[in-house]
């Protein structure tokens, strides 16, 4: 006797899940650690962020916290860009589509450019 097939559990986010077909499991599994490292680098950059305000360092007042307001800032913007480009590239892994570039990589690498500038130059004029 044959036991019945059981429907596939509802996956979230059904707008990922609900089209397309599965994907080898060793590309999603690289996307999502892909969506982990992004995750990492906010965490990253809002300690960055918090440790230049808790520690008394020899930098410009109004520089450091300049840089500590960005790196925080930007430890706020790549959760988005880790959910947002995971869900892309799952969609494009399941409709079989090129990979989209990350949106946010630009900007958020900008972002601590400007950060170590202020920080260098807060180091200068102290």
């Amino acid at each position: 006797m044959t036991e019945p097939v059981q429907p596939p559990p509802r996956r979230f986010p059904r707008r990922v899940y609900g089209v397309g077909t599965e994907p080898d499991a060793r590309f999603s599994l690289a996307n999502e650690r892909t969506f982990l490292a992004w995750i990492r680098t906010a965490l990253a950059l809002i300690a960055a962020g918090v440790a230049l305000e808790a520690f008394v360092l020899p930098i410009a007042p109004g520089f450091r916290l300049g840089a500590s307001v960005l790196l925080i800032l930007l430890g706020v913007l790549a959760p988005m860009q880790a959910w947002f480009g995971w869900m892309k590239a799952e969609q494009s892994l399941r409709l079989g589509r090129p990979l989209p570039s990350p949106n946010l990589a630009g900007p958020i690498g900008g972002g601590v450019v400007v950060a170590g500038l202020l920080l260098a130059i807060g180091i200068l004029l102290q």
